[in-house]
């Protein structure tokens, strides 16, 4: 798909972190596919931009595994890379449930019910088949814990290694499969409002795996490495 002919979408000038974040959610929904080239110049034209900002994003995308680059030949969105899926989600189900288990001691009734809400528009949002909205009740859903247990080691390799779930993640909750997060975050709130730190770490890491199935789905189809786009 062509980058968005619009222009100008944000109207004060974007920093690095607005470009590398509008870049990012538009390859994760696929505004912006597998393989698509991305050349600067047409990225800062549609978010109305220099293109400073854009070479910066695009140079963090890549250490994100969501942009690939041979230097002065070509940049393009990765493609879907199931290894590198996989070893990024046995990363991150291990940071949530540090999380959790660092947060639970000190969770208030306040972000409990944050988590609650969070999970009631995610629910609300499967059953709409929103997977975008889904994805966001999601992500608010698990930074609740992450802010809490005020580690930034934890925050910086959730950053690093977190993009490169989420296209993963949005076909996860596009399908009936998705629905059963509902349960596994009911399941680590109650844990929580218990105090239970360790359940509530494990059935978090458990939430998290639940997107082995699909990958083991995707791994029969996966693609080769990726050659010079034509």
């Amino acid at each position: 798909m062509p980058i968005p002919q619009s222009r100008g979408l944000v109207s004060r000038p974007l920093l690095r972190e607005d470009a590398y974040r509008a870049i990012r959610d538009a390859i994760v929904d696929g505004t912006l596919a597998p393989g698509e080239r991305l050349h600067d110049v047409g990225l800062a034209a549609w978010l109305g931009i220099s293109r400073t900002p854009i070479r910066e994003a695009l140079g963090r995308l890549e250490q994100s595994g969501l942009v690939l680059t041979k230097p002065g030949r070509y940049t393009i969105v990765s493609p879907l890379d199931v290894r590198a899926v996989r070893d990024a989600q046995s990363v991150t189900s291990a940071m949530h449930a540090l999380a959790v288990r660092e947060a639970v001691p000190g969770l208030s009734a306040a972000e409990l019910d944050t988590m609650r809400a969070a999970n009631t528009r995610f629910a609300a949002a499967l059953r709409r088949g929103d997977a975008g909205e889904a994805l966001a009740a999601d992500d608010d859903f698990h930074a609740v814990p992450v802010a809490a247990c005020a580690n930034q080691a934890v925050r910086a390799v959730l950053e690093q290694f977190t993009p490169v779930l989420r296209r993963i993640e949005r076909l996860h909750f596009s399908s009936l499969s998705g629905r059963g997060s509902v349960a596994h975050h009911d399941r680590i709130i109650a844990l929580c409002a218990a105090g239970d730190a360790e359940g509530a770490a494990e059935a978090s890491r458990a939430n998290w795996e639940t997107l082995a199935p699909l990958l083991t789905s995707l791994a029969d189809g996966e693609p080769g490495e990726p050659g010079d786009p034509a």
